[in-house]
């Protein structure tokens, strides 16, 4: 599961966007054809690049599918109840008893606990069961030729070619997500070339079906992306009456022992080293679920950039841990989709960065609202209500 796709890695083989333009649009053969004249630039053969590039068409279906991600405009507690069900559950608990010395060799060699990367797998494919059927090959040309993100699809085009001529890829049979991303834990092209890793040491790399080689990678690349060894992630907390709301929000840290001064609690268990520096995120308002995160929940925003799925990706790496269900509280009705897009309209017309008339409450529309509720006087958490619709 994708929201405006992961961060993509250009590091080893010049995927970057770079002096070649980053054109989109017009006559999807013309179009290809582009795509052939730069890939012959970036010195792969010319063979290769025809057989490449020889079945490849425009993917309606695509488009349709990168239109439509409704589901991230619901609020976390709704998001999250949806997500992490009970055989999710039972589900992440059986894989990691059935694959437990490969998370044990994940954390040993890259620091990363088994309960990030079942999260993870749970969501993006069911543990495997689900991984998409969509032509990996088709779907990013035809992203690439969409001009929504070219800067994001192009290069990958060109990773994706790379990985057939590694023998990693097969543009007629290979098959997964709608945003091009292949195997159990969904990952595109150019961070399986850059961090895909032979976890059961068959001399190949199979992320399609093989556990092993999907879990390792997928630990690879979140230490390569910053993952700090067996820091944690995320922490349910009790905010205490009172707590000055504008210190709340991923802009704002403090030491663990700086939040506990002001009266922050843990709901279970106990927090780490009081040194360590953290932010308090309230996902639906100081009425909801409270959370310390820490530096690898934000190196998190590296696999998917979406907030709501992040957040609850993360909470549920902890239920998988032992962690409880978390405190839901008694949160303010939020705003649907068209209240939302009205709201980021008017916020925008004030001069604040919403980060686009979506209708989502992303990072950037969520620091505005914040802004402009302690300019009115209003509990600054966040959390968009109707009220503050109706006096903006």
């Amino acid at each position: 599961m994708r929201f405006l796709i992961g961060l993509v890695t250009v590091l080893s083989l010049g995927f970057g966007t770079g002096a070649q333009a980053q054109s989109c649009g017009g006559n999807f053969g013309a179009f290809v054809e582009g795509l052939k004249t730069e890939a012959a630039q970036r010195g792969q053969d010319r063979a290769l690049i025809e057989n490449f590039f020889r079945n490849v068409r425009h993917e309606q279906s695509v488009i349709n599918a990168d239109r439509r991600q409704g589901i991230f405009q619901r609020p976390f507690l709704d998001f999250s109840r949806a997500l992490i069900s009970q055989n999710r559950m039972n589900a992440g608990r059986a894989n990691y008893d059935r694959h437990r010395a490969v998370f044990d060799r994940a954390q040993r060699d890259y620091g990363v606990q088994p309960g990030i990367l079942l999260a993870f797998w749970a969501f993006e494919t069911d543990f495997g069961a689900n991984q998409g059927d969509f032509n990996t090959v088709n779907a990013l040309v035809t992203l690439a030729h969409d001009c929504r993100r070219p800067e994001l699809f192009r290069p990958q085009v060109f990773a994706a070619l790379e990985m057939y001529r590694r023998g990693m890829l097969d543009p007629v049979q290979t098959r997964g997500a709608w945003a091009g991303e292949v195997g159990m834990v969904q990952k595109l092209p150019s961070d399986i070339i850059d961090y895909a890793v032979d976890g059961d040491g068959d001399g190949r790399i199979d992320l399609q079906r093989s556990a092993p080689d999907a879990i390792l990678s997928a630990a690879a690349m979140l230490r390569a992306k910053g993952w700090r060894a067996n820091e944690p992630w995320l922490h349910e907390v009790a905010i205490p009456q009172g707590l000055d709301l504008t210190r709340t929000g991923l802009r704002t840290e403090l030491t663990v022992s700086q939040w506990a001064q002001m009266g922050v609690r843990p709901t279970h268990g106990s927090l780490p080293s009081g040194n360590l520096r953290a932010s308090v995120i309230l996902p639906q308002g100081h009425r909801g679920p409270a959370f310390m995160v820490f530096h690898n929940y934000r190196t998190l925003f590296e696999w998917n950039q979406s907030f709501i799925y992040v957040t609850t990706a993360a909470y549920f790496a902890t239920r998988l841990q032992g962690a409880p269900v978390y405190q839901a509280g008694n949160p303010e009705t939020g705003l649907n989709q068209d209240q939302m897009r009205q709201l980021q309209q008017r916020l925008a017309q004030r001069g604040f960065d919403v980060g686009g008339i979506d209708g989502i409450l992303g990072a950037n529309t969520r620091a505005a609202v914040q802004d402009v509720q302690a300019q009115l006087g209003l509990p600054a958490d966040g959390w968009p209500t109707p009220q503050l619709l109706r006096m903006l």
